[in-house]
């Protein structure tokens, strides 16, 4: 799966909006949008937010992490 689909999986997960995740995150929105539409692919410093995201969460990151190597 795209690491777009991944992150979109990962948002819906917890029931929340990309605004709502963006908040989360301490990110913009447009960096969600962007993300999950495949026009950006996040940061290193932003997959570590996502990754302490899912481990406060409790979802599995590797597939995120193994998409986003691919790259």
């Amino acid at each position: 799966m795209a690491y777009s689909e991944e992150i979109k999986k990962i948002r819906q997960k917890c029931f929340l909006s990309q605004e709502a995740f963006a908040r989360e995150l301490n990110i913009s929105f447009s960096s969600v949008n962007r993300w999950e539409g495949g026009k950006s692919k996040p940061s290193m410093a932003a997959m570590k937010n996502i990754k302490e995201f899912c481990e406060s969460q409790n979802i599995d990151f590797t597939a995120l992490e193994k998409a986003w190597n691919e790259i």
